[in-house]
């Protein structure tokens, strides 16, 4: 449930990259990928881009608190090969997060199964016994007093996977209003950032790679 929804207004859309196809942008944290169901939340990265190009499609989102790089398609034929991909696993993400505490573990893999929280939904949570499968590996790229900075690469996409595996293993991220206490979402945004996806261009079928510049 959004309480407060106040989307960035400055830049109303910051492209990365545009062709006959697709539309690649850097969203930015606050905004709704697709919009809400009340009228007050239907402002979103989907709506401003549906403004400039009326046929565009979501193939893939980002929550609203997290930032960084998302493709859209221009018309039915990318859509259809953009879907396949990310329903194959072809594309690839990678996140950068800011954590509490230092992870031990230069590098690893956190892979359990997830379902909605159904009462505090959107919320989700670990179910050995009904949960879906999914998987991150992570790399530690810096210490700093208590906390740490992260590289994520998750291989399923389930929603809000990033966050329940970090909070699963002690290390919430900084400014996560679901999944952390009261001190660690003192930050002023979530701290997980999509610097860089890559897929097949849907039409020409060369292997490309975006990245948006990490804001924290």
């Amino acid at each position: 449930m959004l309480l407060e929804y106040r989307p960035p207004l400055t830049p109303y859309l910051d492209i990365l990259y545009q062709d006959h196809d697709i539309v690649v942008l850097n969203k930015p944290s606050g905004l709704l990928s697709v919009p809400g169901k009340a009228p007050e939340h239907y402002d979103s990265l989907q709506y401003r881009v549906q403004r400039v190009w009326p046929t565009a499609s979501v193939v893939h989102r980002l929550d609203m608190a997290t930032s960084g790089v998302m493709v859209m398609a221009l018309n039915k034929d990318a859509q259809r090969a953009l879907n396949r991909q990310f329903q194959l696993r072809q594309t690839a993400k990678r996140y950068f997060a800011r954590v509490t505490g230092c992870i031990t573990a230069d590098s690893g893999s956190i892979e359990l199964p997830l379902i909605c929280d159904w009462p505090n939904r959107p919320k989700q949570k670990v179910c050995y016994q009904h949960g879906k499968p999914s998987l991150t590996h992570f790399k530690v790229l810096s210490r700093h007093n208590t906390e740490s900075r992260v590289e994520l690469e998750p291989v399923t996409g389930r929603s809000h996977q990033l966050r329940v595996h970090l909070q699963f293993i002690g290390h919430p991220i900084l400014g996560d209003k679901f999944y952390a206490d009261s001190t660690v979402k003192a930050a002023d945004r979530l701290q997980l950032h999509a610097y860089t996806l890559s897929f097949y261009h849907p039409v020409q079928g060369t292997w490309l790679t975006f990245s948006a510049i990490c804001p924290f």
